[in-house]
């Protein structure tokens, strides 16, 4: 069996768990290597610890979002783009919290997870929302679409979970639009102006 990628998601120990991979590595059986939730420092040092065996990484996936983008303000976007590293984002939409199907008056099922992160978070967000579906509407998108075509317009790839056919068609169409540089401004500005967080606990402080 041949792996397409295969993802570190541990960034506890780089040293352990890079060397580690390394055995398998030697096998051919991976094709591409990934890191997940890793700073910019551990970023390199994954790369140090492949190239030192002649192997190579070739894409981080980090949680990247309108509410968060300690990744692109850390500066690893950026050098993603300049080393060739494909950077794919999770929880571009939050949850949920983004595509405009929440709101004050319809927030997550109660008692749910998504409700305890979200729900006292979504009057901040309403704003935000609202100039999605806005700027989406002249785009034939709608408020969920446009936040993934803002993670596309960053130079990302977005990771969306499709569980129906319309799904995967609505992520099609987002592909083959794109934002204006403005309206990504003014959804930036929006977003810069509410004071939520939504990083995980699993996720690690990008500007350490």
């Amino acid at each position: 069996m041949i792996i397409d990628y295969y993802w570190i998601h541990n960034d506890a120990d780089v040293e352990k768990w890079t060397h580690d991979l390394l055995p398998v590595l030697k096998t051919g059986k991976i094709k591409h290597v990934g890191v997940s939730n890793h700073t910019l420092s551990e970023i390199k040092r994954v790369q140090e610890i492949l190239a030192e065996e002649g192997f190579k990484l070739d894409a981080v996936q980090n949680h990247l979002s309108l509410l968060d983008r300690s990744s692109e303000e850390a500066g690893i976007l950026d050098y993603c783009k300049e080393n060739n590293l494909e950077f794919f984002a999770y929880m571009v939409l939050e949850q949920g919290a983004l595509t405009g199907k929440y709101n004050v008056n319809n927030p997550f099922p109660a008692g749910s997870v998504r409700a305890q992160v979200y729900n006292d978070k979504l009057p901040e967000l309403t704003d935000l929302v609202e100039k999605l579906t806005e700027i989406g509407k002249k785009h034939d998108l709608s408020a969920a679409q446009t936040a993934m075509a803002w993670a596309l317009s960053k130079g990302t790839f977005p990771i969306i979970g499709v569980t129906k056919v319309n799904q995967v068609e609505d992520a099609a169409q987002v592909a083959a639009a794109r934002l204006t540089d403005a309206e990504v401004k003014e959804l930036e500005n929006i977003a810069a102006k509410i004071n939520v967080n939504t990083t995980g606990s699993w996720e690690p402080d990008m500007n350490e």
